[in-house]
């Protein structure tokens, strides 16, 4: 009888071993997920300097689609994540430019002058 205890316990243990299998599967889709979206976070998007505010450390940008903050083509204003970006640049100046959403403000990330 006790063989068969330990039998029927080894396995409950396989069992639950098993039915644990797939959501531990589904944890680790969703970690590639996540890895994906911060790919995303990390696209460039053109746009066109409409005025730079160095009192500020703001850009007014028309820019187009930003894909990873879930916005369409306008013009706005971003903070800039350093405020070296802002000598960079004048109004009029084509640029590319990765936007991301620091702490609930809209920050340029990264930024370059397009030719």
């Amino acid at each position: 009888m006790k063989a068969f205890s330990i039998t029927l316990q080894a396995a409950a243990l396989a069992a639950a071993c098993l039915a644990g299998a797939p959501a531990m599967a589904q944890h680790a889709g969703a970690e590639h997920a996540q890895h994906g979206a911060a790919a995303a976070s990390a696209e460039t998007t053109e746009g066109e300097v409409k005025k730079v505010d160095k009192a500020s450390g703001k850009l007014t940008i028309k820019h187009g689609e930003l894909k990873n903050l879930g916005m369409g083509a306008m013009t706005m204003v971003f903070r800039a994540k350093d405020t070296a970006m802002l000598d960079q640049v004048k109004a009029g100046d084509k640029i590319r430019f990765t936007a991301e959403n620091v702490n609930g403000a809209l920050t340029v990330t990264t930024l370059e002058v397009v030719q």
